[in-house]
């Protein structure tokens, strides 16, 4: 049951945190011949595979040392609010005039643009090889060919933004439990703070969504 749990959150995961990256992808080749484009795309998106591959497992080794797996927690429990509060990634990307362009700034954006993600990917594994192919494997459809699907998915559906924030959060809060020194002393408050970490998200990110949301209305108000 654990490893389901852990396998469908992964895939939410990679589902709400690829769309940026996808987006990315589709804007740096657009200005190539279609023809071009494809290869581009394809080419791009092998490198930036390997490069996130190599990331994930150095995070993975990272998450082992002492401290490490707890600040890890923190900087997932900012992602998290900011995916929430609509401030995670302004996507903006000049259209390459190049082939070998198109695919140098699919490579460095998508690099980039996966730390929320290969971050997220190690917490939830946490340690299990399984769960890291996986996570990756299914990263790369999603990427190379799921923008569009993605954000139309979270346009319609935007309990997914709360719930991968969510999953997001108690993820947070088991890496920093997980943390081999901090993590002793975290131990008997375990579901409190999972469930604490996972509140405060939700509460902070609706909080600054709402604040976000009113600053804009305000704005086009005044104009």
């Amino acid at each position: 049951m654990e490893l389901l749990v852990a396998l469908g959150s992964i895939t939410l995961i990679n589902l709400i945190l690829s769309g940026d990256n996808a987006v990315v992808i589709a804007l740096a080749s657009r200005n190539l011949p279609l023809e071009q484009r494809k290869k581009a795309v394809l080419w791009g998106s092998a490198g930036a595979v390997i490069l996130r591959i190599l990331l994930t497992l150095v995070a993975a080794l990272l998450l082992q040392i002492p401290y490490v797996q707890f600040l890890g927690g923190l900087a997932l429990v900012y992602i998290a609010i900011n995916l929430l509060a609509d401030e995670h990634r302004e996507v903006s990307c000049a259209g390459a005039s190049s082939f070998w362009e198109a695919i140098k700034v699919i490579i460095f954006a998508d690099l980039i643009m996966s730390l929320d993600n290969v971050l997220a990917i190690a917490g939830v594994a946490n340690g299990h090889l399984g769960l890291l192919i996986f996570g990756l494997a299914l990263s790369v459809p999603l990427v190379v060919f799921g923008s569009q699907l993605l954000m139309s998915l979270m346009d319609r559906y935007p309990i997914l933004i709360y719930l991968g924030s969510a999953i997001l959060a108690w993820t947070a809060a088991k890496m920093m439990l997980a943390d081999a020194v901090l993590g002793i002393w975290l131990q008997p408050y375990a579901l409190l703070l999972e469930i604490g970490v996972t509140l405060l998200v939700l509460a902070v990110g609706y909080l600054r969504k709402k604040r976000v949301k009113s600053g804009s209305n305000e704005e086009s108000h005044g104009a």
